[in-house]
């Protein structure tokens, strides 16, 4: 294997400085230098035609309807040769819990980070989305636990308010919960508490968890901030320190608050920093707050930024024809959970209702939903009871679903990073996969740039309707099917078959659109208008004329009701009869004489109730 070292100076990027080293042993590089492990995979016969894996479920165990997120488990097709955990001398308790959840051998990011991690040195791990970084950090990160009982008694209890001694940093909510609940399942003999934190939940009960006392905190650098500033959560104990995806929050704007919970931590510990990409600020950011970091990447740079099993279609559809053939595109040959990506959360919320008017089992994820909603369509998703999940690019990174074989960009992605988060939903773990993308003509010259940067081979996306034949041919769709799902094949529970937890939540509102717009708006409970009106009824448009000033102002038009029913007291002295009660007053009429005043037309009244003007 080889390991090429390389110095980074604030004026450069990282360039190549012949050399060789063993990644096993201590890196020895000046305090102002990066070393980066650039693996060349060719070279070293364990790791030849390494296929980067992902953490996933086994095909063949079925899913945890309750669990918030997916439950620790493997199976996925590995490379023969791989090393496994117990040959890298991880903990044999960690072990042991990885192989109960059927994972043995190491994929290409583990096998890299670990012998490296497991010794305490910094690392910065660069792979792409779904090659298993969780493991790659939360192997040394549990091991390190392990082997430091500090806080703990002789029985191995953990002492009341005790700091945590590990913390991992995340972009997004779905993620914190994801990492939490692997770490929880790879540390199931080792007994670590570990705790999510994170917004849209309640304060009290996270406040609560770290002041029962916790080993592993894994939160979002928001809510991280505000627990620290108030007190509740004490960084002044951790030794183990995890920036997860750390180009997504930067590019979520979450690097101020990063800086400042970094700075809250000790200057001695262990800093592993994994990202997709290396921008410039987090590569000062690394240069800040890491102590010689050893940086591994996981493929070659010529390396494509999508994965080789995801087969890619690109179409320029019309956006009125959007929806009609997405709905085709769903009732395709084999297909399995479906993830539909959209540039706005409006449009994510529209398309969501309209897939479930025509009958699919669909939910929506993004950002105008509070966070029981979301997390109750996430349940939903990954229990089967609803099949297409449409969501916000905000989902791109933090959503980790097996069986997911479908990813349609209903719109175009910005750029291409976010291209490549939006596919990586399927294609994992060496799974097969298909991602199409709907381009707008308006869309076209966005597309294209994505297009070159990715060196893709759709410059020119062929004009697609919902009716085209080679729509059918390439995505395996049965001739005949319409826009609706028939109801014969309508066998999914749906949204509402998953409960909402109430979680306490802080601002966000809980239903969708569709929803809110049901009940009345009056208070009472029934449908209806802020008017009182009955929901459905026509206004009655009432129009004021004035004929002049002190004159007095007459109703132009009266409803029907009012017409029909003039008290006789209102009629004058002569309407005394029945017939005349009930007929409608008729309207004076009056006209103007050359003389300046008016006359009573001979339609109106008896001249005594005329009342002069």
């Amino acid at each position: 294997m080889t390991v090429s070292d390389h110095t980074l100076r604030d004026d450069q990027d990282l360039t190549e400085v012949p050399g060789v080293t063993d990644p096993d042993t201590a890196v020895d590089t000046t305090d102002d230098t990066v070393t980066d492990t650039a693996v060349d995979t060719a070279d070293d016969p364990d790791t030849a035609d390494l296929d980067p894996e992902g953490l996933e479920h086994a095909a063949d165990r079925p899913l945890d309807e309750d669990a918030v997120s997916h439950p620790l488990t493997g199976d996925a097709p590995v490379e023969p040769q791989a090393p496994t955990f117990a040959d890298l001398q991880v903990d044999p308790r960690i072990v042991q819990s990885l192989q109960d959840a059927g994972i043995e051998r190491t994929f290409a990011i583990q096998a890299l980070t670990l012998p490296i991690a497991l010794v305490g040195s910094d690392l910065i791990g660069q792979a792409r989305t779904g090659m298993g970084k969780t493991l790659g950090f939360g192997v040394p990160l549990l091991q390190r636990l392990a082997q430091d009982t500090g806080g703990r008694d002789d029985a191995g209890a953990l002492a009341a308010g005790r700091a945590p001694r590990a913390l991992v940093m995340v972009p997004t909510r779905e993620l914190c919960v994801q990492v939490a609940r692997d770490l929880t399942g790879a540390a199931r003999y080792l007994g670590p508490v570990v705790t999510s934190v994170y917004g849209g939940r309640a304060y009290e009960p996270q406040i609560k968890a770290l002041h029962d006392g916790v080993d592993v905190v894994v939160g979002t650098p928001g809510r991280l901030l505000d627990l620290a500033n108030q007190g509740h959560l004490q960084l002044g104990g951790v030794k183990v320190l995890v920036l997860d995806e750390a180009d997504e929050m930067l590019d979520l704007g979450f690097l101020p608050d990063m800086e400042k919970v970094l700075a809250m931590v000790p200057a001695v510990k262990q800093t592993m920093l994994f990202s997709a990409t290396m921008p410039g600020p987090i590569l000062t950011l690394a240069r800040t707050f890491m102590n010689q970091p050893v940086h591994i990447r996981a493929e070659m740079p010529a390396e494509g930024a999508t994965h080789r099993t995801t087969t890619q279609f690109v179409y320029r559809a019309h956006a009125l024809d959007k929806v009609e053939l997405l709905s085709r595109l769903l009732q395709a040959r084999g297909r399995g959970l479906t993830m539909v990506f959209t540039r706005t959360k409006r449009t994510a919320q529209k398309v969501a209702d309209e897939l479930v008017e025509r009958g699919f089992a669909a939910a929506a994820v993004h950002g105008d939903l509070g966070q029981g909603a979301r997390e109750q369509a996430l349940r939903a998703f990954r229990s089967g009871k609803v099949d297409v999940l449409v969501a916000t690019d905000v989902a791109a990174r933090g959503i980790d679903v097996e069986g997911v074989t479908h990813v349609v960009n209903f719109q175009c992605p910005e750029d291409e990073k976010i291209y490549v988060h939006r596919i990586g939903r399927t294609g994992r773990a060496g799974r097969t996969g298909i991602a199409v993308t709907l381009v707008d003509w308006d869309d076209v010259p966005r597309w294209k740039m994505i297009n070159d940067a990715l060196g893709l081979d759709f410059a020119d996306p062929a004009e697609t309707y919902s009716s085209s034949a080679h729509l059918f041919t390439d995505l395996d769709i049965p001739a005949g099917v319409t826009g609706r799902l028939p109801r014969a094949e309508r066998t999914r529970a749906g949204l509402d078959a998953e409960t909402v937890e109430d979680l306490g939540e802080t601002g966000k509102r809980n239903r969708p659109a569709r929803e809110r717009s049901g009940p009345s708006r009056t208070g009472n409970g029934d449908a209806g208008h802020r008017d009182g009106r009955p929901e459905g009824a026509g206004r009655t448009r009432r129009r004021q004329r004035s004929d002049g000033p002190g004159r007095a102002t007459e109703t132009a038009t009266e409803a029907t009701t009012d017409r029909t029913a003039a008290p006789a007291a209102i009629a004058g002295p002569e309407a005394t009869g029945p017939s005349d009660a009930a007929a409608p007053r008729r309207r004076r009429a009056r006209r103007r004489t050359r003389g300046g005043g008016s006359q009573v037309s001979a339609t109106a009244p008896a001249e005594g109730d005329a009342t002069a003007l």
